[in-house]
């Protein structure tokens, strides 16, 4: 099916996009509004937030506001003033919130970026009057800066990572308070034109009264943002900047460990590195720029969660390093994750469990470093983004020493390796549709008689194309993409691929696949198609089917869990946008999802509802319950034949106060239950409060319980035909986790912090119940015949041969029953001493301990961790903004 899908994708797109180019010509556009700015003539504007600077007298005002809630389309409460101006440099923004009782004002010191809880105001510019990207700048009444880039034509579509160099300040009195921007036009991209014409909208919002109030605002029962815009007219003269600027910076970090053993060769307990580097960003033309490093620092301040994983497939965890973040959007196609960034500088997990270093000490690296890195991003005149990255990661190696014999031992966990991607995207029609292209590349430099050689492809390039045509202003869109890839390397590594948990070819009952030890390449490719309404003032639907052939291999650049898998969705859901007697708006969904694999076997089916509702009260409460239905997996008996999944259900209950509150709460319920035993019961809340405006503290603990029936342990030998000899062997799995996360934030200035983050975890899981697959696609299993002894939390299987000849049946240990602490910590001062220019001091705690059984965790273990063995970084970096010109 999903091969028809593609061949017919070529002809559904040339006539959707024949479509998407002409206007609807049912919609008539109204006139937009007009605000102009005006050159300075003579001293421009100092930006300190006191409006009596001469250069403002002669700006037209804006004032126009209107509600977006609580009211919509309601005449604001307070008035608003803004005012623009410019010069050869920069664009000046001056703004008056009035205010009825000053003393009101909501004004909590926050860093950058968080400006929820705090009045704020905020402009967003349309510079490429694209009708579809715009900038956003803003600055809450206590000083904090905040930015961002809309990338589509979507108002909740931001990216935060957009960090341009530019000022804003505040003051207080006795009409409300005011504020002044000036945004440098080198921080913008705009097309080279003598006239410029911007698209424009701002936005106040006070969260003590929930009010929002837009220049334009964007109907609630719409969907869109630039394509709405107001007109910023009357800017002259100005021309785009060959941005150029140099970001050179200084660190040092110790790292002090627990235990560090005696007579250890790598570690005698602490360790010290320093660095030096540079960031260089130059302007390619009036519309892209490139970002180069020498010999970068890519550390991570944030931390990342603990996790236990019992499944076959590899965690997933958010990238944090600034590097990537900034501009990821433009590297980003729709579809599957052909760029998961956190590949770059990682030691493959493959290489970590497979690959061990002999001796009593030994030292594995955390990562692979960096050498250097580049990219090229940024939008023609002609309505093209461009995304361009590539980087060089060195080989990095696990060291052992023998006390003993006095040998060293070194095993080579990751060759240097290349990565490239690139990425471009054109718009197009009245309707703001866009088309895309995305290819990555992967070389890994590895010599032939390694063991690498045997678990890395050498080569791997995957790609593929996107499109969203949209119609009737963004109403209705009709989406999709065609995907391949293509890996290459060693017999054995391609064995490797065949065989890992994103396809397990080996499966003994399925014929349309099957394990070739010879061939020395793998391709494979992706598709899908999605038709939906997003817009509009009741109905929305969408439906898709998407597929990822057994060959898809995006692991080398990319993420991807599974592949062999056809994916069918269907959404009706019914909203009211406009507020009712009780609420001020609510939605309320339905949803089918199926799946099936390449040989036609359904492996999942199941039922979806949501319902969310937003309270006069602006209180939130959404309620997801779903159905598991029972299916056949592929992939239970992890290269097996297929089995049963028993039928499950679960449900959601959430309810949180207003966002913009000084003291937030929210909370949530999940339970669940199924055939065979299953259970799942999650509590959670987040607790979030300000003693004081340059204060904030939050706690959010979690406690989980969870019985799994279906756990798979174990693939053992002197199985029965039906299961093809085998004994594929499950237990039911008891786990419990409960952590507390922790946030201590104080705020000097908008520009200085001082931020305490701790997160203190515990999980444990017992194994019971086993049993063994009665035949393919079974049900239910069948006991093991008292084959399973367990003995101090661990659980052997007794086989019915003595293959070492000891007399006894051999046994073979297939499952452990675990307690794991951990205790990750870190305080981090933040200081932009001079704009573009930071100062980060950083100390971080990493406490673990594990041990065999151990009695169900509860909160009152999470006091143990404290106590678990650990290690401490001390890190500092300083650097310094140079801006050419």
């Amino acid at each position: 099916m999903i091969r028809t899908l593609l061949a017919a994708l070529p002809v559904l797109l040339l006539a959707s996009a024949a479509r998407a180019q002409t206007p609807d010509s049912a919609r008539t556009a109204a006139p937009r509004k007009e605000i102009r700015a005006v050159r300075v003539e003579g001293r421009v504007p100092t930006v300190d937030g006191d409006l009596g600077d001469p250069a403002w007298a002669a700006a037209p005002v804006l004032s126009d506001f209107v509600q977006k809630q609580p009211v919509e389309g309601a005449a604001p409460s307070e008035r608003t003033e803004l005012r623009f101006v410019y010069d050869d440099a920069a664009l000046y923004v001056a703004a008056r919130m009035f205010k009825k009782d000053p003393a009101s004002i909501q004004a909590p010191v926050s860093r950058r970026d968080n400006g929820s809880q705090a009045e704020h105001l905020w402009i967003s510019l349309d510079t490429y009057l694209d009708r579809r990207t715009a900038y956003s700048f803003g600055v809450t009444a206590a000083g904090t800066r905040m930015d961002w880039y809309h990338a589509t034509d979507d108002e909740g579509d931001t990216d935060v990572s957009f960090d341009p160099v530019w000022e804003a300040r505040v003051r207080r009195d006795s009409l409300g308070w005011t504020a002044e921007m000036r945004i440098p036009f080198s921080q913008l991209r705009f097309n080279a034109a003598d006239v410029q014409t911007w698209g424009l909208n701002a936005d106040r919002w006070n969260p003590a009264t929930q009010e929002d109030v837009f220049w334009i605002p964007v109907p609630s029962s719409q969907k869109g943002w630039a394509s709405r815009f107001g007109t910023l007219s009357g800017i002259r003269g100005i021309r785009p900047t060959r941005r150029a600027e140099i970001l050179p910076y200084v660190a040092t970090s110790g790292t002090f460990t627990g235990e560090p053993g005696t007579g250890n060769p790598f570690d005698d307990g602490s360790r010290m590195r320093a660095r030096v580097g540079a960031d260089l960003k130059v302007g390619v033309g009036p519309n892209l720029t490139l970002e180069g490093t020498v010999n970068p620092d890519f550390g991570q301040v944030e931390l990342d969660p603990a996790q236990v994983n019992l499944s076959a497939y590899e965690a997933y965890f958010d990238e944090r390093r600034p590097f990537f973040i900034e501009g990821r959007q433009l590297l980003a196609g729709s579809g599957p994750e052909y760029f998961y960034s956190r590949r770059i500088g990682g030691i493959p997990d493959v290489a970590l469990s497979r690959l061990q270093v002999a001796g009593d000490y030994q030292d594995y690296p955390g990562n692979s470093a960096i050498l250097g890195a580049a990219k090229l991003t940024g939008r023609l005149s002609s309505g093209t983004s461009v995304g361009v990255l590539a980087a060089l990661t060195d080989q990095a190696y696990a060291r052992g020493f023998d006390p003993a014999t006095g040998t060293l031992d070194r095993v080579r966990l990751a060759p240097r390796t290349g990565y490239g991607i690139a990425r471009a995207q054109q718009e197009f029609g009245a309707n703001q549709s866009t088309a895309g292209l995305l290819l990555t590349a992967v070389h890994r430099d590895i010599d032939g008689g390694e063991p690498l050689v045997a678990l890395l492809n050498r080569d791997a390039v995957t790609g593929g194309g996107d499109w969203n045509l949209r119609f009737r202003g963004g109403e209705y869109a009709f989406s999709g993409y065609a995907g391949f890839s293509y890996v290459a390397g060693d017999s054995l590594a391609l064995l490797r691929n065949q065989r890992s948990s994103a396809r397990y070819f080996q499966r003994p009952d399925q014929d349309y696949v099957r394990v070739d030890s010879s061939r020395t390449s793998l391709g494979g490719y992706t598709g899908q198609l999605r038709i939906a309404r997003e817009s509009g003032r009741h109905w929305l639907w969408a439906a898709s089917v998407s597929g990822q052939s057994p060959g898809l291999e995006l692991n080398d650049a990319g993420f991807m869990g599974r592949a062999d898998e056809v994916f069918g969705y269907g959404n009706l859901r019914y909203r009211d946008t406009q507020p009712g007697r009780l609420f001020r708006r609510y939605d309320v969904g339905v949803s089918t999802e199926n799946t099936w694999n390449f040989g036609r076997t359904r492996t999942f089916s199941a039922l979806r509802t949501d319902m969310r509702f937003t309270w006069k009260n602006f209180w939130t409460t959404t309620v997801i319950a779903w159905k598991d239905l029972r299916s056949t997996s592929d992939s239970y008996t992890r290269g097996g034949p297929l089995a049963g999944t028993p039928a499950a259900w679960r449900m959601i209950v959430a309810g949180a106060t207003p966002e913009g509150w000084a003291r937030r709460a929210s909370a949530q319920v999940t339970f669940g239950g199924g055939e065979q035993g299953h259970e799942y019961l999650l509590l959670t809340t987040t607790l979030s409060v300000r003693p004081g405006p340059r204060w904030q503290v939050s706690f959010s603990p979690l406690w989980r319980r969870m019985t799994d029936p279906r756990q798979f342990v174990a693939s053992l030998p002197g199985g029965p035909q039906a299961t093809f000899g085998r004994r594929y062997t499950f237990a039911s799995v008891d786990q419990t986790i409960v952590s507390g996360a922790a946030r201590l934030n104080y705020l000097f200035t908008p520009d200085l912090s001082l931020e305490f983050y701790m997160e203190p975890f515990a999980a444990n899981g017992r194994y019971e119940s086993f049993g063994q697959l009665r035949a393919p696609g079974a049900l239910r299993l069948d006991g093991t015949e008292g084959r399973v002894v367990s003995e101090g939390g661990e659980h052997f299987f007794i086989g019915g041969a003595d293959e070492d000849g000891d007399g006894e049946a051999d046994r073979q240990r297939i499952a452990s029953d675990f307690t794991v602490r951990s205790f990750r910590s870190n305080a981090v001062m933040r200081w932009e001493w001079r704009p573009g220019s930071t100062l980060f001091l950083v100390w971080q705690q990493n406490r673990s301990a594990s041990e065999l059984g151990g009695d169900n965790v509860g909160f009152g273990t999470l006091g143990d961790t404290f106590g678990a063995r650990g290690d401490n970084v001390l890190a500092l970096k300083m650097s310094y903004w140079l801006p050419i010109r």
